[in-house]
């Protein structure tokens, strides 16, 4: 365990990613079950005006950032922002969080969403700007009838549980359609 945990923290190193521990040494506030992927930056500069709730997950490359420096040329300032972001929200891949932005309470933000806005409680937002696509309830609805008619596979088919090449092939063989789901 210690090993693993050694050579995590020599490829972050390598790849340039910062320790999450030292944004919170920074001030950043972090909740409890908080994942973050790959790739994932804050505004180390400014990480103390960011705060993250319980059960958030930032998918690769999410980008948070906390100040704007394009008035600082023109105008000596930069301009701050809190970015707060409440519980079980989940941010998709490479999508940017701008300063002074308020993400409710069950959000689910598509990947390659820049949020420049609030957002409130219980939506699903995408785009550049993100906007609203429908709420929370609309979502979860139509992906449990999906769950329902696209092939289902448990968490034996995942590299952490050592899925095989005859399992690879089997999943691509049962989306026909495209979909499916995992556990």
């Amino acid at each position: 365990m210690i090993g693993n945990l050694f050579i995590k923290k020599v490829l972050n190193r390598l790849r340039g990613e910062i320790e999450t521990g030292k944004y919170i040494a920074s001030g950043m506030k972090i909740g409890k079950n908080f994942v973050r992927m790959r790739g994932c930056a804050f505004d180390i500069s400014h990480c103390w005006h960011i705060e993250i709730g319980n059960d958030v997950t930032l998918a690769p490359h999410v980008q948070i950032l906390a100040h704007d420096s394009s008035t600082k040329r023109y105008l000596g300032y930069t301009r701050i922002g809190k970015v707060k972001i409440g519980n079980r929200v989940f941010v998709g891949a490479n999508s940017v969080i701008l300063p002074g932005v308020t993400i409710g309470d069950d959000v689910v933000i598509g990947a390659g969403s820049v949020v420049a806005k609030d957002i409130i409680e219980g939506h699903v937002v995408a785009g550049n700007p993100a906007g609203i696509i429908c709420t929370i309830e609309d979502f979860l609805m139509r992906k449990r009838y999906e769950i329902k008619i696209y092939p289902c596979f448990g968490e034996e088919f995942t590299f952490r549980k050592n899925v095989t090449l005859d399992m690879k092939k089997e999943m691509n063989i049962r989306m026909n359609a495209k979909i499916g789901y995992i556990e």
